[in-house]
């Protein structure tokens, strides 16, 4: 059964994808009508006076030798014309347009979720309008604690040293009655003086009266949804109608549940309540928080927001779907078991449950209003693992999960197509592929491919598009977005690797790397650190993006000195620079080579 929320989704898509075809048909942007042998008719002019310079520095001035050469490099130069003409310019031709349908793909996707975002914004929509929401009875009162369900609260780790008293201390100290909740610390933990600590820990609350478990497994097996899927297994399990997961560094503040487990007690539909994560004192005040630690912090909090207030929005204001991120969630414990429950088949075991889920037409809440402060990666390293996980699970998923969304059968049409083509295709697909490919690899060569054709609209219009809707609704951003547009840049290309190794199941497609915590707020001076490694070189530095910096340097040279139909040398330039300085692990914070 289609709902309204649906069909106002796809209404908003349609207007979006109609609104980008009138505007490039009225700018005279669009005409797919060009031969491709009709490209870059100005090479002549530029090769002819190269090629006589290059054979008279060659030749050295001796007239004999001279000719010698200049026979030797014309007859090179031939064979490098026709093979460009012939073979690289028409093969890039294709890869151009096909990266311009998918660029075109991309601006509709974002103008679509943006456009939902804005007008829920305009509104002043929020989740209450369409699912039921009444607060609780307060928790000391003996009538109250009667409507209060039984909750599990999930807090897997491992090695966390830094933060693991935090997130323990916060799930604790949860409004909730104590006979109602359940804490269980899920310790994967290798190294055994942390484990220690963790354990310690948990009997310390223990000792306070509050309701905790300590689990521990003999090995790592699935690693994440390995630990949660032991945790399910346990018999007091069974007795709690939900299940609320945060990661080691996450701490909700103490009405988390008060606010969140109302939508799931009054819509028997609804399997799942995110939250939002925070970073930045403007959402949580007294809070100390990293956001703003470095340029890298500052960047990563851009894309997040971006991520939680457009995605995120526009997926639970439409078709109530988006994917669980893995923490501050709250999930109906009915749900889980139905869907089959935790998997370890790819890396983002958070958004295989969450599709699964909605295939059995269950439906997801995103409540922004509701934040839960947490840590961003503070290295660059950490970072790209983090999202080459992220980029390389999504698109590993999409391989496995599509034709079981095809054949559903509790689910619209329409929902199917938002899953396959928006939130799949689009987003783990299409737009690490076509950001890197055109941008990063088509357009520089271009410099040295006079016959190869590359549309305004393409290089121009829509990237200029993308960042009016990006900019839209990060308005405290604005000061940063160029920083934001050149690191982007930089991880296209991690994304592009990890899309096709998941898609193409490469070496190391389900591999698991935990995200590495400072514990920034972190003022107990009792936990002792453990003491860092020395690193060599090579361990220090990001030899890709080093070797992309000389790539990218080189063309924007190229295009300087031998300057043709095209002037993308200043945005190379910058292009290059970003990839060095990210290649010796510089984020902003007067640090490198760490």
């Amino acid at each position: 059964m289609v709902e309204a929320g649906e069909i106002g989704g796809a209404a908003v898509f349609a207007l979006a994808a109609a609104a980008a075809l009138s505007t490039a048909s009225s700018l005279g942007a669009v005409d797919f009508r060009r031969p491709l042998a009709a490209v870059g008719g100005g090479g002549a002019f530029e090769w002819d006076g190269v090629v006589p310079w290059l054979i008279g520095v060659l030749g050295g001035g001796d007239e004999a030798a001279a000719g010698g050469v200049s026979v030797g490099v014309a007859a090179w130069y031939e064979v490098w014309v026709r093979v460009r003409g012939g073979v690289i310019a028409p093969t890039l031709q294709v890869a151009v347009w096909v990266c311009m349908v998918m660029s075109v793909m991309l601006v509709v996707e974002a103008t679509f979720n943006s456009a939902v975002s804005l007008g829920v914004k305009a509104i002043g929509w929020r989740p209450e309008w369409r699912f039921k929401w009444e607060p609780l009875a307060g928790a000391d009162e003996e009538k109250g604690r009667g409507e209060y369900p039984m909750v599990m609260v999930q807090i897997p780790m491992y090695n966390e040293l830094e933060v693991y008293k935090l997130s323990i201390g916060a799930a604790c100290e949860l409004k909730w009655p104590k006979d109602k909740l359940i804490v269980q610390v899920l310790d994967d933990s290798t190294d055994p003086f942390i484990k220690n600590l963790v354990e310690l820990e948990c009997e310390s609350w223990a000792s306070k009266g509050v309701n905790i478990k300590y689990v521990t497994r003999s090995s790592r097996k699935g690693f994440k949804a390995g630990a949660l899927k032991k945790g399910m297994e346990c018999d007091y399990t069974k007795q709690c109608e939900y299940i609320a997961i945060f990661d080691a560094d996450f701490q909700p503040e103490p009405n988390f549940l008060l606010r969140t487990a109302p939508f799931l007690m009054h819509n028997p539909n609804v399997a799942l309540v995110q939250a939002r994560w925070a970073f930045g004192k403007d959402f949580i005040p007294n809070f100390a928080v990293n956001d703003t630690t470095s340029l890298l912090t500052r960047v990563q909090k851009m894309f997040f927001d971006y991520h939680f207030k457009v995605e995120q929005e526009a997926g639970s204001a439409t078709f109530a779907f988006f994917s669980f991120n893995g923490t501050a969630g709250v999930w109906r414990t009915t749900a889980i078991n139905e869907a089959g429950g935790w998997k370890d088949r790819t890396t983002v075991e958070d958004m295989d449950l969450a599709v699964r889920a909605s295939l059995n037409g269950w439906k997801f809440i995103y409540v922004g209003d509701i934040r839960v402060k947490s840590e961003l990666p503070s290295t660059y390293g950490a970072y790209c693992r983090q999202q080459f996980r992220w980029a390389c699970g999504g698109a590993n998923l999409f391989r496995k999960i599509a034709m079981d969304v095809l054949v559903a059968k509790d689910i619209s049409l329409l929902k199917k197509f938002y899953m396959l083509y928006s939130f799949f295709l689009v987003r783990r697909v299409v737009a690490p592929m076509v950001a890197c490919v055109l941008y990063n690899i088509i357009v520089p060569l271009s410099v040295m491919i006079p016959e190869l054709f590359i549309p305004i609209w393409g290089v121009a219009y829509i990237p200029m598009a993308l960042l009016i809707i990006t900019t839209i609704r990060n308005p405290r951003n604005l000061h940063i977005m160029p920083f934001w547009i050149l690191f982007e840049s930089v991880m296209t290309v991690l994304r592009m690797r990890a899309a096709l190794t998941g898609l193409m199941e490469l070496s190391g497609f389900n591999k698991w790397t935990v995200t590495k915590k400072i514990g920034s707020s972190v003022e107990d001076t009792q936990v002792p650190l453990l003491p860092k490694t020395r690193k060599r070189l090579r361990d220090r530095i990001n030899l890709p993006e080093i070797g992309f910096s000389v790539f990218l340097i080189f063309c924007a040279s190229y295009n300087l000195i031998f300057h043709g139909k095209t002037s993308y040398y200043f945005n190379l330039y910058l292009q290059g620079l970003a990839f060095l300085l990210l290649g010796f692990n510089f984020t902003g914070n007067f640090a490198c080579c760490q």
